[in-house]
């Protein structure tokens, strides 16, 4: 019997005209026009502002634990307050905001009204900031933006960054707090700033080629590069967004969101959503932490979304305490019209938990949408909006987006998805050379990324999309000349892992066979097997339950493989967690292979030791 979904409106995406080139290339096109778009983004903020003026745009819990809200008419206030008092500063795209703090109001605030007079903002990682210890990625970001002005919530957490990183002619606003020995300015005075003529001719000034931020990108292979956004393409982006997830035309949408707003995902993505929609964000001060998990499950219980946003590990959680929170369960799916993830691949066996609450909860599941963007898109290019859709979809191109499928890019025997389009960047700020390395001669941004048909049968009409294959730089050769696939192997162990692997490396360039550097959930482990709270993450790996675990892993994968470039021969499961400031793993938590493969070339040559120690784990075959 056919199970049965909650439906959504959806369009956009659904079906791609196909032209075949005869050097091999594909280029695909969706069959729906793109509609016309706002110039600005803060002109839907104009537009609800008359609109809908009381409607709650934003909220966040204050210190009481009550929600402080923001409406469209006080958020386009606080808006031409603070743009009066930016538009009077030195600042420029020569000399931007840098805003070093997570998701708040102010944050927001600042946001919008850099916006509205033309001052391009950048929102950094504030894991560069709080949890580097030689801040080599903010020095990096600073030296390549030259800023007027740096913004960060609270003095205390970043007094340590400012200083090491800041220098005294650029001017520090603060929301709380001291910085010791620095002048600093605070944002109460920047939203008393009687708005004037100042702000509005700056405003009047912006248009859709404005630039309107800087994202950085999280610095996987290299260091972090500034991608431009401009109005276009963040406008052009919410169109094709809003045409594909139709829904969101028929109702205001409700996000309960944490995701940073340094990331494409929940800065442009999901604010944009909101913004361009009308709706309504309540900013989660929650993550998907063992700590962070429970202010989540809080505000989830008492706000029911339209659209729910997370990444696998935050969804992973949120199923899992729906076992037993059933009052959690019945406001999630009350009104939920899709999940959505981001980040990494959603594991099939989280995705099947969802089904099972959702029918259970309220006699249907909820589609789960998947989709291919990046920030160098604004993001989302691809969608996959089906009922059908599994773990690794990304469907077929937004409207306005042109899709080009390369075969056999660079060498790699893979097919290399590139796209071009209105929502895609003009290029990396001051960085000429990697900005032409980007594009192909045709202007298609070289994504790096390899993707397959859904149905091997599917071709020559791709009626049922494409699904993703991995880094192309990721993939290396064995000692026998053998491809390994690097993304759909590392998909393969994370699943059949679950719930305890966290991510894996995978080793053997010019070796005879692969070897897993896995990094392990460690809090998942010691609850699994009720361990005791005070074992370090060492104990834990060499509890024998811990081990059984991990060598019933190794004989699956054996056992499931059907060769050398599929089979792992050896792994060691890793106490100490990836480091943010080698490289090894990126603020969102993505793991750079190649870094953590330099870093522990020791562990590596652990795995193919003639004579194998006691911690390695190699499959009884």
């Amino acid at each position: 019997m056919a199970a049965r979904y909650r439906q959504s409106r959806v369009g956009g995406c659904l079906q791609a005209s196909v032209e075949r080139r005869p050097d091999g290339t594909t280029i695909l096109r969706s069959t729906e026009a793109l509609q016309p778009f706002a110039a600005r983004l803060t002109d839907r903020l104009e537009h609800f502002a008359a609109e809908v003026p009381e409607r709650t745009l934003v909220a966040r819990r204050g210190a009481d634990g009550a929600w402080v809200r923001i409406s469209y008419a006080q958020m386009l206030d606080r808006v031409r307050r603070v743009g009066q008092a930016l538009a009077g500063r030195p600042l420029s795209p020569e000399r931007p905001i840098v805003i070093l703090s997570d998701n708040d109001l102010e944050h927001l605030t600042l946001a919008l009204a850099a916006m509205w007079v033309g001052v391009p903002y950048a929102p950094i990682s504030p894991a560069y900031s709080t949890v580097s210890q030689d801040h080599a990625k903010l020095k990096h970001i600073l030296a390549t933006l030259t800023p007027g002005l740096v913004f960060a919530a609270h003095g205390a957490p970043f007094a340590r960054a400012i200083q090491a990183c800041v220098g005294d002619e650029v001017e520090v606003v603060l929301a709380e707090g001291e910085l010791p020995g620095r002048a600093h300015t605070r944002f109460t005075d920047l939203l008393a700033t009687e708005p004037g003529a100042a702000q509005e001719a700056a405003h009047a000034r912006v248009g859709p080629d404005t630039i309107a931020k800087f994202l950085f990108t999280s610095g996987s292979t290299k260091a972090p590069k500034g991608v431009v956004n401009t109005q276009r393409m963040i406008c052009a982006s919410q169109q094709q967004i809003r045409q594909c997830v139709a829904f969101l035309a028929d109702e205001p949408p409700v996000l309960i969101d944490w995701l940073p707003w340094n990331h494409t995902f929940g800065g442009n993505h999901n604010v944009g959503i909101v913004l361009y929609n009308g709706g309504t964000l309540y900013i989660d001060d929650g993550k998907p932490t063992p700590k962070g998990m429970a202010e989540t499950l809080r505000n989830l219980r008492e706000i029911a979304p339209t659209i729910y946003f997370n990444v696998p590990k935050g969804l992973e959680e949120i199923a899992r305490a729906m076992d037993h929170d059933h009052a959690l369960r019945e406001r999630l799916f009350s009104r939920v019209r899709c999940f959505m993830f981001a980040g990494a691949g959603l594991s099939q066996a989280v995705w099947d938990h969802l089904d099972r609450h959702g029918e259970e909860a309220a006699g249907e599941r909820i589609p789960i949408f998947t989709g291919l963007g990046m920030t160098e898109t604004a993001p989302s290019c691809t969608f996959a909006l089906g009922t059908d859709v599994q773990s690794g979809d990304i469907g077929l191109p937004v409207p306005g987006v042109e899709v080009k499928l390369v075969p056999n890019a660079e060498g790699s025997g893979k097919t290399e998805i590139r796209f071009r389009g209105p929502n895609v960047m003009p290029g990396y700020w001051r960085n000429p050379e990697q900005t032409a390395a980007a594009f192909d001669e045709e202007g298609f941004y070289r994504t790096g990324d390899a993707v397959v048909a859904k149905d091997p049968a599917d071709p020559p009409d791709l009626a049922r999309g494409l699904r993703f294959d991995g880094r192309i730089a990721e993939d290396f050769k064995l000692a026998t000349g053998t491809f390994v696939s690097v993304g759909p192997l590392r998909a393969r162990v994370i699943l059949a892992g679950d719930p305890l692997v966290q991510d894996v490396v995978v080793a053997g360039i010019n070796r005879d066979d692969i070897g897993l550097l896995i990094f392990p959930r460690v809090e998942d482990a010691r609850r699994k097997f009720g361990l005791p709270a005070d074992w370090s993450a060492a104990q834990l790996l060499a509890a024998p339950a811990v081990r059984d675990f991990f060598q019933a892993l190794m004989d699956r994968l054996w056992a499931e493989g059907t060769g050398s470039a599929t089979r792992p021969a050896s792994a060691l499961v890793l106490a100490e967690p990836p480091h943010i400031d080698r490289g090894e793993v990126t603020d969102k938590g993505s793991i750079n292979q190649r870094a953590v493969l330099a870093h522990r070339a020791a562990e590596v040559e652990r795995l193919y030791a003639d004579a194998k120690d006691a911690e390695v784990i190699v499959p009884r075959r």
